[in-house]
C-alpha cells in the first residue's frame, strides 16, 4: 500500500480489514507512504524493514498484541525512538497507563476520529 511519500512512512499494525481500508486510504490520500502489518509478528519484521516515522498500533491483534510487539520495537535499534501510537478499543482504567508503560508515545481510543490521527501523526512527525 505504498506511495510516493510527502509526510512521510507509517506502519499501521491493524488485523481488522475494514479499519486497515479506512485507515491506510486516508493516509495515503493525505500524503503518508503507509505500510501495514497484520499482527505484532509482522509488525517487527515491518518496522525492521521499512524504518517508518510513526507506528499506528492497535493493542488487540492475534500471534503477538501490541503490547508485547511495543516492548520488542522499544528493544531493535532500528526502531528504538521511533514515535508509536496505540489505537486500541481497550478503555478500562489503567489501558492507557498499560500502553505508555509498554513503550507507546501516544494513546488513541476506539472509535477514533481520522483528524485526530492526522493530527497526532503530523506533530509526532514533525517533533521526531
Amino acid at each position: 500500500m505504498t506511495a510516493e511519500s510527502t509526510r512521510g512512512k507509517v506502519l499501521l499494525v491493524e488485523n481488522n480489514e475494514d479499519n486497515i481500508v479506512t485507515l491506510a486510504d486516508y493516509l495515503l490520500f493525505k500524503g503518508y507512504a503507509v505500510e501495514v502489518a497484520r499482527n505484532g509478528r509482522e509488525a517487527l519484521d515491518c518496522a525492521a524493514a521499512v524504518r517508518p516515522d510513526a507506528i499506528l498500533m492497535d493493542i488487540q491483534m492475534p500471534e503477538m498484541d501490541g503490547l508485547e510487539a511495543i516492548q520488542h520495537l522499544r528493544k531493535m535499534e532500528a526502531t528504538a525512538a521511533t514515535p508509536i501510537i496505540a489505537v486500541t478499543a481497550l478503555v478500562m482504567p489503567g489501558d492507557r497507563e498499560r500502553c505508555i508503560a509498554a513503550g507507546a508515545n501516544h494513546y488513541l481510543s476506539k472509535p477514533v476520529s481520522l483528524r485526530d490521527i492526522l493530527s497526532l501523526l503530523e506533530s509526532t512527525i514533525r517533533h521526531r
